[in-house]
């Protein structure tokens, strides 16, 4: 099940739009201000993030993702205005849904985000038979699509994600046995070695 980020700090509306994810078999993970969010976004698909919020901007907060994740990133916003939505997909966003909206709408521009990504409901994530973290490692280069992962932050992350020590040769052991099984499955994306630094993934 896909996790999907839900940055808004009115109740209403965030307990709403985890309402539409989890009818539509998304996990929502509701946060109501930035530094909660801050914390949450890891492992998630898809962000949903509200532009205005007490302890800062949405925007500004996808400046940062941008610094180390890929994902999807949608804003949410009451405001329809052509140089603040501009503003905003310029600092990497990729789509944006003004407010009211209608429920439709959002989960088409999310279905939408998410096959641009790569992680459709078809997606190699649910057809090959792949270990917990295989998976996860598997679902982490697909989320930095084309960004140069280092050993370590593979290994931080599946160290936090899974709460499993993982060695640096486990690691060699595991990115060569999940290689072998997307190459038996004749996927389109690869992990490619960036020697001296680490890994990413290509399409």
């Amino acid at each position: 099940m896909k996790k999907i980020l839900v940055l808004e700090d009115d109740e209403t509306i965030r307990m709403g739009l985890c309402y539409i994810l989890k009818t539509k078999g998304y996990e929502p993970v509701p946060a109501e201000n930035i530094a909660a969010a801050r914390e949450l976004f890891h492992g998630c698909s898809l962000c949903l993030l509200d532009v205005m919020l007490p302890d800062g901007s949405g925007v500004d907060l996808c400046k940062e993702i941008r610094q180390c994740s890929n994902v999807p990133v949608i804003f949410l916003t009451c405001v329809d205005d052509s140089t603040r939505i501009s503003r905003a997909l310029d600092i990497g966003g990729d789509d944006y849904v003004i407010k009211p909206f209608d429920s439709a709408v959002l989960l088409s521009r999310i279905n939408a985000a998410l096959r641009r990504s790569g992680q459709t409901e078809n997606s190699i994530l649910d057809e090959l038979e792949l270990t917990a973290i295989e998976r996860e490692l598997l679902g982490y280069f697909r989320l930095n699509r084309g960004r140069v992962l280092t050993r370590e932050q593979i290994l931080s992350r599946l160290w936090d994600s899974r709460g499993e020590f993982v060695g640096d040769n486990t690691l060699s052991v595991r990115i060569n046995r999940l290689r072998a099984k997307l190459e038996k499955a004749g996927t389109d994306g690869r992990i490619v070695t960036v020697k001296g630094v680490g890994y990413k993934w290509e399409v």
